[in-house]
């Protein structure tokens, strides 16, 4: 399934056939909004971190409990998402299944070395612009850029 070439999607026009959650990491750093970018397990690309609704969880707080198992991440998350992405989730001895993300952001506090999957993953902070340019999706690259024009958006201004 090709993704849109923008930070939205119609859902009644092409159904996911799998809901995420993710949590987009972010700091102020000298006037730039930098977000906190991991790797994945299993290609080692660029990712935010996110995963499955959590029952028994807001979809925000499911988001914030990724950040911290994938990226050791301590912060303030939003509870309405800031956008999404289309994205196809790679499943073992199935076709790939297109899968949406709803993004909130969470503003970062600390950092932890110590975290579930510390082992499994490298992160690292870039400005806004610079997440989009390693980011696969292009939904995903559109929102980043958005923030790094608009750093406002993170906390709900505009």
């Amino acid at each position: 399934m090709e993704m849109p070439a923008t930070d939205t999607f119609d859902v009644a026009a092409s159904p996911p056939a799998l809901l995420q959650v993710a949590a987009l990491c972010w700091r102020m750093h000298k006037g730039h909004a930098e977000v906190l970018l991991i790797t994945s397990r299993d290609t080692g690309r660029w990712v935010l971190p996110k995963g499955w609704p959590i029952t028994g969880l807001t979809p925000h707080a499911a988001a914030a409990r990724e950040a911290w198992e994938e990226a050791g991440v301590e912060g303030k998350i939003t509870d309405a998402a800031l956008g999404e992405f289309l994205y196809d989730k790679a499943i073992p001895l199935t076709a790939p299944m297109p899968c949406a993300v709803a993004v909130y952001p969470l503003r970062v506090r600390a950092l932890k070395a110590r975290f579930p999957e510390a082992r499994q993953r490298r992160r690292a902070w870039f400005r806004a612009s610079d997440a989009a340019d390693r980011v696969a999706e292009p939904s995903l690259q559109a929102l980043l850029r958005r923030i790094d024009a608009k750093p406002g958006l993170l906390s709900g201004a505009a």
